[in-house]
């Protein structure tokens, strides 16, 4: 039998794979699909205080080994999913991690204060990275000021664990890392996606009505594990990696790389069980290697390096 459980600070998990936020709703859709048993949370979809449309259609678009999406963050808004979906969300067993945003530091304050007296979550994960936002003016992530000020202003107006997305469209994302750490984040989730475009040749126009937007999927996945890599030499908060992974062989790059838990995301949008799929992958890897246990597995390519 191989442990699965993971730990992302004093997180407890039942298994190191979280379905990443933006690639699988609020959790609910995906309900007789997969074995929550094997998924260790949840992330869902952005949360805003208010509903948010996101951009106009086409808003996806694949790509070699990838995809290109501008959906701009649209929600229902954190008084509908505490009132529709957080109930029957709490019933399925993963951790809870709401992934959330804003367009001002107040109004991150105002999502994360609408979040604080609900029963059942398990993580707020700051969304700092989107790269299609134009409401922004750039990436938040991408300046380490910013993310402070961020991170810091929300810190002091909640009790419960803090995540930050950041972003692999920067220069160095250690210094950005080491801002969120000493602004009170308890964990970095490395990475969103990165900025990209696609051109509709026959049309002679960008293909997203956007124009740019976050490219994902197998194809940065070595970016990723780069950024993860970096990240993890530059903190001594818990890193969770993210990008491309789409088995169980993808998350252990990850484990091995530093990170304490890894994010399903566009793999999740082919195989609804991916998640739970990999979880399973990644407990044949481990048996493979001569090991029983996840944390045989975390770190251990930087005692090798």
């Amino acid at each position: 039998m191989i442990d699965l459980s993971a730990r992302v600070g004093d997180l407890e998990l039942a298994t190191p794979i979280v379905a990443a936020s933006g690639t699988y709703g609020y959790g609910l859709e995906y309900d007789g699909l997969v074995d929550w048993s094997r998924l260790g949370g949840i992330s869902v979809k952005g949360l805003s205080a208010e509903p948010s449309k996101g951009h106009p259609a086409p808003r996806m678009v694949e790509t070699p080994a990838g995809m290109l999406n501008a959906i701009g963050l649209q929600n229902i808004g954190a008084e509908a999913f505490l009132r529709d979906k957080l109930p029957r969300l709490r019933t399925l067993g993963p951790r809870i991690i709401i992934n959330c945003w804003g367009n001002t530091t107040e109004d991150f304050i105002r999502i994360v204060e609408g979040l604080e007296a609900a029963e059942g979550i398990d993580v707020l994960e700051l969304n700092l990275s989107c790269p299609h936002k134009h409401e922004w003016g750039g990436v938040l992530a991408a300046d380490a000021g910013v993310t402070a000020a961020v991170v810091s202003a929300v810190r002091s107006r909640t009790r419960r664990r803090l995540w930050v997305k950041l972003s692999p469209n920067v220069t160095d994302i250690t210094e950005i890392a080491r801002a969120a750490e000493a602004a009170g984040a308890d964990a970095l989730t490395v990475m969103n996606t990165v900025r990209g475009m696609v051109i509709d040749v026959e049309k002679r126009r960008p293909a997203l009505a956007n124009g740019s937007g976050g490219l994902s999927g197998p194809a940065i996945r070595p970016v990723a594990v780069y950024m993860v890599w970096q990240t993890v030499g530059a903190v001594t908060i818990p890193v969770v990696g993210a990008g491309g992974i789409i088995s169980g062989h993808d998350a252990a790059e990850f484990l091995m790389a530093g990170a304490a838990a890894c994010q399903v995301g566009t793999a999740s949008l082919y195989d609804p069980a991916a998640p739970a799929r990999i979880a399973g992958e990644l407990a044949k890897v481990i048996a493979s290697l001569g090991e029983s246990r996840v944390r045989d597995l975390i770190g251990c390519a930087r005692k090798a390096s």
